[in-house]
């Protein structure tokens, strides 16, 4: 088929089960994890959640016709037919088996399926990002709000135990005082925001779980609100 380019020699060993292939590719995995999803996790569920939100809504006023008319225009709804953009042009014919609708944070421009035929079908699609969405931008935005909330020197202060810090260590790295930097981590302290322990000559201050939670939003989700998705039934997809 024109196009088309041969799998390389690690394809093959993964497709064969080689346990090799199959580490590095679990490794792979873990470190994009670790290095991408896991530090913005909660911004993803929040954004993944909102869409699954809208869609719900949308299903209930507006029954199964409704809720697929507004995926445009990812996708186009003519019945029987759900048109979606997609690399190779293909037909794909349910059967009255319906087709699993779940939204992705890190899917973009266009939806994916599975490529077995045969399988209970799945259709993740992109949700909308803001304009301003990043990591770090989530981060910054979500200090500021916290700034707000606590005063700005002891929210300050919350992000420098992130990393553990003597009494005078905080002083220097934020050009306060020893006093201050003293009773912002006290006050933290009696709200089990941050910890004190003494460690030789020093006393070393830390997040607790709790404050470590506040500082990054990493607030408890439950898996199936990310993974979950909606299940029309169309009669057909056109990829």
């Amino acid at each position: 088929m024109a196009g088309t380019h041969r799998l390389p020699r690690w394809a093959h060993d993964l497709g064969a089960g080689d346990r090799t292939a199959m580490a590095e590719v679990a490794t792979a995995f873990r470190l994009v994890h670790r290095t991408i999803v896991a530090p913005d996790w909660t911004g993803t569920a929040r954004t993944t959640e909102a869409d699954r939100a809208l869609r719900t809504r949308t299903l209930c006023d507006h029954g199964v016709h409704g809720l697929l008319d507004s995926f445009r225009p990812l996708m186009v709804w003519r019945p029987p037919v759900l048109h979606v953009r997609y690399p190779e042009d293909r037909d794909l014919h349910l059967g009255g088996r319906g087709v699993r609708l779940i939204p992705s944070h890190f899917c973009w421009n266009t939806p994916i399926a599975l490529a077995d035929p045969t399988l209970p079908q799945v259709l993740a699609y992109p949700v909308a990002h803001p304009a301003t969405w990043a990591p770090q931008a989530t981060r910054d935005k979500r200090a500021e709000a916290l700034a707000t909330v606590i005063g700005r020197t002891r929210s300050r202060v919350l992000t420098c135990l992130e990393s553990t810090a003597t009494t005078g260590e905080i002083a220097r790295r934020l050009g306060i005082s020893a006093p201050s930097a003293s009773e912002h981590v006290s006050a933290l302290r009696e709200i089990d925001l941050a910890t004190s322990r003494r460690v030789g000559a020093h006393v070393v201050h830390t997040l607790t779980p709790l404050g470590a939670a506040l500082l990054s939003g990493d607030l408890p989700v439950q898996p199936s609100v990310v993974a979950s998705g909606l299940s029309p039934v169309p009669a057909a997809v056109r990829r």
